[in-house]
């Protein structure tokens, strides 16, 4: 078994604009990343979360798209998963789909990025 954190959770909007508005202006939640991917614009703000815009999609806005998640040790992470019933899609051997749909981004963290994340205890200071 290997450690790992919620690096973020991708939502897929129809637009970006006002959400990025919305997480800047009450969170202080900035652009870290910025990237075209598939054709759709991908931005990822400080706090964990990754926006995917698609002017087509068609759905509730803030459709839960991936969870990712950073690891201590990619390859022990991906061997675990793999005992269990999980698909590897099509986008590389770290990415996952569970038997329920819910697809897992696994990410190779750096250095004590993992141990530095998980003694974070947000309710007690």
């Amino acid at each position: 078994m290997t450690r790992g954190y919620l690096e973020h959770v991708a939502i897929r909007v129809q637009s970006l604009t006002p959400h990025l508005a919305f997480f800047r202006d009450v969170f202080g939640m900035e652009i870290r990343d910025e990237k075209m991917i598939g054709g759709l614009r991908q931005v990822w703000v400080t706090g964990g979360i990754q926006f995917i815009e698609d002017p087509d999609f068609i759905g509730p806005e803030g459709r839960f798209a991936h969870l990712g998640i950073f690891v201590e040790d990619l390859d022990a992470a991906l061997d675990a998963a793999l005992s269990h019933d999980v698909t590897v899609l099509p986008k590389g051997r770290n990415w996952l789909l569970l038997p329920d749909g819910l697809e897992v981004e696994l990410d190779q963290a750096q250095g004590d990025a993992v141990a530095r994340a998980l003694a974070v205890d947000a309710r007690n200071g």
